[in-house]
């Protein structure tokens, strides 16, 4: 091999293993902090009410954090950086089923979009979490729909209260349960990603770091 060619092959190996800052410490925090606090609250639903209406408080703080850092916040943390409109995730998820799929910097497509509905479920959880703990604040809404059924509302009252705080409770569990789903899909997602583009996403959260961009990447 010539000094010209190991030179090469030297500055391509380089290049494969250079790291770049993506994910800043504040981004990091929220993150493994919102997975910690959703197991805890999750787990703590039946029998540790306290327990979990802190963690319910936590969340919806967690949440408060990661709308504003969305807006002041380091480049890859900002909304305007990531968000994309309907046709290009559309695209984009089109582009994974052909295996063909461009590797983003930040967070791709699908990702952004999996990033939006898991904090608006997460919300939605956290605020008739809210409303349950207190029959006055349920009295406050609009008439709610009917999302139990009649029997069940006109029943023993079990629960947090009348029919009206019988569809919160209703709605805070199918929105829990909402949100096991989409956090298979993500973590599904995560591990699709990270195989087809060689790198471990879970660990450049826990570090900051990942590979630096190749042609073809988009930063």
């Amino acid at each position: 091999m010539t000094e010209t060619s190991a030179h090469d092959a030297s500055s391509a190996e380089q290049r494969s293993i250079a790291k770049v800052r993506v994910w800043d410490p504040m981004v990091r925090v929220f993150h493994w902090s919102l997975v910690v606090t959703f197991v805890v609250a999750y787990l703590s639903a039946e029998e540790l009410s306290t327990v979990h209406e802190i963690a319910g408080y936590i969340v919806a703080g967690l949440i408060a954090f990661r709308l504003i850092w969305g807006l002041v916040g380091s480049k890859y943390a900002r909304f305007s950086q990531f968000l994309r409109g309907p046709s290009q995730t559309i695209s984009y998820i089109g582009d994974v089923v052909r295996g063909k799929e461009h590797r983003y910097l930040g967070h791709n497509p699908a990702g952004a979009a999996m990033t939006v509905a898991l904090l608006l479920t997460l919300a939605g959880t956290a605020f008739t979490g809210w409303l349950l703990e207190d029959e006055g604040r349920v009295a406050m809404l609009p008439a709610l729909p009917q999302i139990v059924s009649p029997a069940y509302a006109d029943g023993d009252d079990e629960g947090y209260g009348g029919g009206g705080s019988e569809a919160v409770e209703e709605a805070h569990e199918v929105l829990a349960y909402l949100m096991l789903l989409l956090i298979a899909v993500h973590v599904g997602g995560v591990v699709l990603t990270s195989f087809r583009h060689k790198e471990n996403l879970a660990r450049s959260m826990v570090t900051g770091d990942k590979r630096a961009p190749s042609p073809g990447d988009i930063s």
